[in-house]
């Protein structure tokens, strides 16, 4: 079955409605106080995922408001939203804890497609991932398409960043259940494989030994091109592109007034779930100073392309000003013929225009649309649903409790009022500086007259009770924050304090406290 959005505008604010339809459905275009509507063929559309690989040709070229339908056709009725987990582990050699090589790391997906039934991505000669078709009983597939470029979504992945590290792009499911139980098969089939061969993997935020130079890179073209732009810019943006690891949750919206609130209050508490999982307070072997240097190094990069984007708090603030902010932001690469062009420093609005130096006379797809999206890294990323992308990886119970504080907070809709009733006021000097202090001081920074630790304990309340009113028997996945924020202990406080009174000031015994 199809569907269609209708639309209802309401005191000026546009509400987009799904009702099942045939072969088509409409799309918006909102400009300021009048908004108009026009009917598309059909495509594909699938909750989150990753990004489309290729792009396809276009019978003419993309408009302003075909970039603000693409987040509008990620509009979902609360009974279709998913949750989709996403994490990064580090692989290591267990008898010299040195980062494993390709070579290794090609051995590694090569025995897990053979096992587990994966099948290989290649890129030329050169494995750099597996993918795997998701049960269809969790997919909600939609059909979409516009100016003849598909879009579709739903299959989990295995990646490579950078650096190696080794990521795993989860199905979007309907509960906390499903995403725990399919990260605990995905650990259990890379430790299988991986122990085989004598490769352990590492749940921390931050490379706690090994300098950048130490780092094996993978062999993409596309990383290439963004290690280039980021050599330009110094030595944390590299360090934030090969050394770093993460978990996100990809969540979805209802509608543009849904978003909104989404976003604020994502933003808004990104740092206070960055204090929460704070879990590399390790670099170059020693204590680097920080909680989470991980979060240090990525808010030193590339300022265009990170941070709390101030603009979502403007009164006009929508699908079309993220559309504004991502036009703006200088452009990495083209996917042209199975092959990456540098477009170090472009503009996609001259891309639009065909104008772009590297490719004259061409225009964009919606794929390269979605590409470019993927090389923004702000703490709350639109794309047809929200990423939450604050926190350091850690241990599996970590990875899903992360998942668990956000969709208690974000999916009920009395747990997202109270946390927005209370981030009213908060000026945008309290934002920045919440983010700035946290990654050195976690849930001791202190705000607005109390340590953010309390803060933590009204919002990890609001978050229990939003998966409680849920009704699934999710709330367990939050017990290992109210751990840390019972104690004001956040896993790097634990892991400093071994190094100092256990381990005897070395940092290797970490590769086995936090070996999964």
């Amino acid at each position: 079955m199809l569907f269609q959005l209708s639309r209802v505008e309401i005191m000026g604010i546009l509400h987009l409605k799904w009702a099942s339809s045939g072969s088509s459905m409409v799309v918006f275009h909102k400009e300021r106080a009048s908004a108009s509507c026009r009917r598309v063929r059909h495509g594909v559309i699938v909750a989150t995922g990753p990004a489309t690989e290729a792009p396809l040709k276009v019978n003419q070229p993309l408009t302003k408001y075909d970039l603000i339908n693409y987040f509008a056709s990620g509009c979902k009725p609360k009974d279709e939203w998913r949750i989709g987990t996403e994490h990064e582990k580090f692989g290591f050699e267990f008898e010299t804890l040195r980062p494993i090589k390709y070579k290794q790391i090609a051995a590694l997906l090569n025995g897990i497609a053979a096992r587990f039934e994966w099948e290989k991505l290649m890129e030329g000669d050169n494995i750099i991932g597996l993918k795997k078709a998701s049960p269809s009983s969790f997919i909600i597939l939609f059909i979409y398409k516009i100016n003849n470029a598909f879009i579709g979504r739903g299959n989990r992945s295995i990646s490579l960043e950078p650096g190696g590290q080794f990521e795993l792009s989860g199905t979007p499911f309907k509960t906390l259940h499903q995403t725990c139980d399919e990260l605990n098969s995905h650990l259990y089939q890379a430790k299988t494989v991986g122990e085989e061969m004598g490769i352990g993997f590492l749940g921390l935020g931050f490379q706690p030994k090994w300098k950048p130079q130490d780092i094996p890179r993978v062999p993409k073209v596309r990383y290439n091109i963004m290690q280039n732009y980021f050599n330009n810019n110094g030595l944390p943006q590299v360090e934030a592109l090969l050394m770093t690891c993460s978990v996100q949750v990809n969540l979805d919206y209802s509608s543009e007034a849904d978003m909104i609130k989404k976003m604020r209050t994502g933003l808004t508490l990104q740092p206070l779930a960055a204090a929460m999982f704070a879990n590399s307070p390790f670099s170059g072997g020693i204590p680097s100073g920080y909680l989470s240097i991980r979060s240090y190094k990525v808010n030193q990069v590339d300022k265009r392309r990170t941070g709390m984007l101030p603009f979502v708090f403007d009164d006009t603030f929508g699908f079309e000003q993220y559309v504004d902010y991502a036009l703006d932001v200088p452009m990495m690469f083209v996917y042209r013929e199975n092959k990456y062009i540098d477009c170090g420093g472009m503009s996609f609005r001259d891309f639009m225009a065909g104008k772009l130096p590297a490719i004259p006379g061409q225009v964009p797809t919606l794929s390269d649309w979605e590409n470019h999206l993927t090389t923004i890294f702000p703490e709350v990323r639109l794309k047809r649903y929200m990423e939450m992308r604050g926190a350091d990886g850690g241990t599996s119970d970590m990875l899903c409790a992360l998942p668990a504080f956000w969709v208690g907070l974000l999916y009920d809709e009395v747990s997202l009022h109270n946390a927005l009733d209370m981030i009213v006021h908060w000026t945008p000097e309290e934002r920045q500086n919440l983010r700035n202090m946290v990654p050195m001081t976690g849930l001791r920074t202190p705000f607005q007259g109390r340590l953010l630790r309390h803060v933590a304990e009204d919002v990890l309340q609001w978050a229990k009770d939003g998966l409680d009113r849920r009704g699934l028997n999710e709330s367990s996945f939050l017990d290992p924050l109210k751990d840390v924020v019972g104690t004001g202990l956040t896993p790097a406080d634990r892991l400093l304090d071994m190094f100092h009174n256990t381990w005897e000031n070395s940092v290797d015994p970490v590769f086995r406290e936090r070996c999964y």
